[in-house]
């Protein structure tokens, strides 16, 4: 039996378990430091089973070791950007959060395949890597799944046509320099380049990287947490049942692209062993510029990372 471990029972550690439990992946345990909330969100998804028919283990904790030989670790915890927090204290702290997460996680779990969802989500997944020293192939950042699934809406929502037919390629940081393709976006296999007019694609890209920030908005008081749930757990579901899906991922670039030393938003082959391979798409030049406008980006944030942890 499969198990899957989600470190942070907010709204989007949660979300995880809800999909991961209901899509009969993987029994489930929850873990926060908080007493009580994992333990009562636990038990509200196991009295959801019978409806949802499915007979999974969700298991509500405090305790590190009951996430002992965990196939996938999933790590949410963290805090979200408040009133005036600067960037450099939400990464000063989430990056202390995320290097206790994952020594923990890692000392009772150590075959396990990472994925980091919190924010800012291509430097924690580094930092994870950092802290385990795990093989490449077993630290993944999730957001690439989300920012393409939210240009995959969309594109829907413009063209008045099926989700299922659209597929939507992000690469890049998770954050204002995320690069969506307009020419590896398609549906039912036509690019939209070929359905609507350049404003169009330009307008429903800046939707894209726009997406976190809008549902924030208009919740006033939180952020996304169904869609970045669905997300990761179909990552899970690739892994676990092998289906070797291409999925945009933050994976160790390893000179793909031109890129070396960070993690980034690349397509993505997932399957029994986390990564199995990286694609290299042709890109034109505009689309290699904001690429690396990206990863630059990235590359900055994981050296203030670096004298911040160090100034600890």
């Amino acid at each position: 039996m499969s198990k899957v471990t989600v470190v942070g029972s907010g709204f989007v550690g949660a979300t995880v378990a809800q999909y991961v439990a209901e899509k009969d992946l993987a029994d489930v345990v929850l873990i926060d430091i908080l007493e009580g909330i994992p333990q009562g969100k636990a038990l509200d998804l196991l009295e959801a089973a019978p409806v949802n028919m499915h007979g999974r283990s969700i298991v509500g904790t405090n305790s590190y070791a009951d996430t002992k030989g965990s196939d996938i670790v999933v790590i949410t915890a963290g805090i979200a950007r408040k009133p005036g927090m600067s960037r450099d204290d939400l990464l000063k702290t989430n990056a202390g959060i995320v290097q206790s997460v994952a020594k923990e996680t890692f000392k009772h779990s150590p075959d396990a395949i990472f994925i980091v969802v919190t924010n800012p989500l291509d430097v924690m997944a580094y930092l994870t890597w950092q802290t385990t020293k795990l093989p490449t192939n077993r630290v993944i950042g999730m957001a690439g799944v989300l920012d393409s699934a939210r240009f995959a809406a969309f594109i829907g929502m413009e063209l008045n046509v099926s989700v299922e037919d659209i597929r939507a390629m992000v690469l890049g940081g998770h954050g204002d320099l995320m690069v969506p393709l307009p020419r590896f976006s398609t549906v039912n296999g036509i690019p939209i380049t070929e359905l609507m007019s350049k404003e169009r694609v330009e307008a429903l890209c800046q939707r894209t990287r726009d997406g976190g920030a809008e549902i924030v908005g208009l919740l006033k008081s939180g952020s996304a947490y169904y869609a970045p749930g669905a997300s990761v757990a179909q990552m899970v579901e690739s892994i676990l049942r092998n289906k070797n899906r291409l999925l945009p991922c933050a994976v160790q670039a390893d000179g793909k692209y031109g890129i070396k030393d960070i993690y980034i938003g690349l397509p993505t082959v997932l399957g029994r062993q986390g990564v199995e391979r990286v694609i290299e798409l042709k890109l034109n030049s505009d689309e290699e510029a904001a690429l690396k406008k990206s990863a630059d980006a990235i590359k900055d944030h994981i050296n203030l990372m670096n004298q911040l942890l160090v100034a600890v």
